[in-house]
């Protein structure tokens, strides 16, 4: 048996409740891992309330499939199904698991990786999602180039906080978007330039960007475009509006059905798991690239309340389960 975090109903953070659950099967392809640490992610909170309702055609019309939450993990490898020949039992790894917000969690070979060498579990669990959304993001929706004029809109977020030294890594000159209080952080990671959303808006500033990501969504497209260079390049990660159908998704079709007719690319993007881009984070990471942020860690027990916070949508970095 295991503690995980469990809602059998879509709804607020107040449904999660901790239980003594079965351990996961092992499969011939499965690792069935030691969960050290977990991250939580807007996915998570799409999942446990099933919004915008579009999220229940893949999740579960009437009630969840998967009842235990959570999918970026690190920990240590448990036991591996007869056909696993990457892990053997204490191996530690990083990566993705449905159910990652529990003692135990059976995820599968081409879904982990080993952890980057000199940062923790909670940095390592930090990662993937995160990782995957700006690395793909910048290097293949937005094809960044050395020398480019790059601004990341909600630089200090989970997302944001990649960005920034991916396209630093990458020789760009980086604008970072984020509040008063994170404009150290910001430039700490490596941001030429800053921007205090309080104060300033980057998008009458007169200053033109190469590329631009976008991780919060509250610019229209036309404002965003002014902020782009003739020949520019929009990448959104934040739908932005609210709504319980399909508000969230508004200005990723709006781009998609305008892209064609002017002379910039607007491009939506849904990051996808990857070996070969966690692998790549993981050496950027032990090549002092990239290092993770984190905001808050909350023990097991109190994931409602790190959902919570991350829905309050001022977290620094990331927010990480300790297990």
């Amino acid at each position: 048996m295991m503690k995980a975090i469990v809602n059998d109903d879509y709804g607020s953070p107040d449904e999660l409740e901790v239980q003594e659950v079965d351990k996961p099967a092992l499969h011939p392809e499965g690792v069935l891992v030691r969960v050290r640490a977990a991250s939580v992610n807007p996915y998570d909170w799409h999942v446990m309330r099933g919004l915008p309702y579009l999220v229940r055609l893949s999740e579960g019309l009437r009630r969840p499939k998967l009842p235990i939450k959570g999918v970026d993990l690190a920990g240590v490898v448990e036991a591996v199904g007869e056909n696993v020949t990457e892990f053997e039992p204490g191996d530690e790894v990083f990566g993705g698991s449905v159910g990652a917000f529990a003692e135990y969690a059976c995820g599968k070979e081409k879904g982990l990786a080993p952890k980057p060498i000199g940062i923790t579990f909670e940095q390592a669990a930090a990662v993937p999602i995160a990782g995957f959304t700006a690395l793909q993001g910048l290097r293949d929706r937005g094809q960044i180039q050395a020398g480019q004029r790059v601004l990341v809109n909600g630089a200090a977020g989970g997302v944001g906080t990649f960005a920034v030294q991916i396209a630093k890594a990458f020789g760009a000159e980086v604008t970072g978007v984020c509040s008063t209080r994170n404009l150290e952080l910001v430039r700490s990671l490596g941001a030429d330039h800053v921007v205090d959303y309080t104060a300033d808006d980057f998008t009458t500033q007169g200053r033109r960007y190469d590329l631009i990501l976008d991780a919060i969504g509250n610019h229209s497209l036309r404002r965003l475009r002014r902020a782009l260079t003739p020949k520019g390049r929009l990448v959104l990660v934040g739908g932005g509006g609210s709504g319980r159908w399909i508000a969230p998704l508004f200005g990723p079709l709006k781009a998609v059905a305008l892209s064609p007719f002017v002379s910039q690319e607007l491009k939506p993007m849904l990051a996808t798991r990857k070996k070969a881009d966690l692998l790549t984070l993981k050496e950027m990471i032990e090549a002092g690239q990239i290092t993770p942020v984190i905001d808050r860690t909350y023990p097991l027990t109190e994931t409602p309340e790190a959902i919570r916070y991350l829905e309050a949508g001022h977290a620094r970095g990331k927010v990480v389960i300790a297990v």
